[in-house]
């Protein structure tokens, strides 16, 4: 993943100092709330994307960094939001917002983050990207909601639970590859190809995601193993485990699971369990079956160094393991 480090190396300087820029332009009373949640950091995958996406199809204008950085700015004010849904005491190892700055101030002050995404894009000019970063908040916005319809919900399939993450994660990253080619001009198939390898990026992401909540690895990135079974997200892995299960014991799981009931200790031995059945080794493999079909995708971009970075997000996403 050479290239695609040092891609991410040489921007994430510019992409850090566009986020600061833009969000000088806030209230100073707004101002404190999304500095903390940009402070908790991350790769800033999603502004990289866009980056890769532009430049691959010949987009060299150096105004991009804004729309790169609207969908971070999305993907901030969901944080923001989702830890006040979930009562997450803490963001990568670090308080959440909402405990520090409270429900209100937290919850309007992601409001304030979606609106400067609008803003951001608006100022290209083009109705193509207004549509895809509106788009983007409507889809997050719903799959946060099909989510919460769905909690301690053990009898819905897979297809729901794909259906959730494509609202929850795979829109804003589909958005970010989306809004990186319209830019540069690509034509419908450019699109709908850009629009695919996001897609199937995004859904990836969140299955390894998912196979992570039940690794040890959890803890060093501030988030408690067996965070979904406590919460009552029926994740693969968790839904593999209920497959394992027969009679007295499956009605157990699902009755403790439907009341939220597991006690710490139990919580822990399903954790140990999945990892022992290889359960998830077997997310992972079903997060392999869209990284595929994302590596496809990326058939309709010309031969460049772009592209080669664009490859190796999908063995980082393959890969990850914190």
């Amino acid at each position: 993943m050479r290239e695609l480090i040092a891609y991410m190396t040489a921007e994430q300087p510019r992409i850090n100092a566009t986020l600061e820029d833009e969000t000088r332009r806030l209230n100073a009373l707004v101002q404190p709330v999304v500095a903390h949640v940009l402070k908790a950091g991350g790769k800033r995958l999603r502004p990289l994307l866009t980056l890769l996406y532009a430049r691959a199809l010949g987009y060299t204008n150096d105004d991009i960094y804004p729309l790169a950085c609207s969908v971070e700015l999305l993907h901030s004010a969901t944080l923001l939001h989702d830890d006040i849904i979930d009562d997450a005491d803490l963001r990568r190892g670090t308080p959440a917002a909402h405990t520090l700055f409270g429900n209100t101030k937290t919850v309007l002050a992601g409001d304030v983050l979606l609106a400067q995404a609008n803003s951001i894009v608006s100022r290209y000019g083009d109705t193509r990207l207004s549509a895809c970063i509106a788009d983007a908040i409507v889809a997050t916005a719903t799959g946060e909601i099909a989510e919460i319809e769905y909690l301690r919900s053990t009898d819905h399939p897979q297809d729901t639970y794909i259906d959730i993450i494509k609202g929850k994660t795979a829109y804003m990253i589909q958005a970010s590859c989306q809004l990186g080619a319209m830019a540069a001009g690509a034509d419908t198939a450019q699109v709908a190809a850009a629009e695919c390898f996001g897609m199937n990026l995004g859904i990836a992401f969140q299955i390894v995601d998912d196979a992570l909540d039940f690794s040890p690895s959890a803890k060093e990135i501030g988030k408690p193993v067996g965070g979904d079974l406590r919460e009552g997200k029926l994740t693969p892995p968790l839904l593999m485990y209920r497959d394992t299960l027969a009679g007295a014991e499956r009605a157990a799981f699902v009755t403790a699971f439907e009341a939220g009931s597991f006690t710490e200790a139990e919580i822990e031995t399903v954790a140990a369990a999945i990892r022992d059945l290889g359960l998830d080794a077997r997310t992972r493999a079903l997060a392999d079956t869209y990284l595929e079909q994302a590596q496809t995708a990326l058939d309709a971009l010309p031969e460049c160094a772009e592209r080669i970075a664009l490859t190796q997000t999908i063995d980082y996403v393959r890969n990850r393991s914190h």
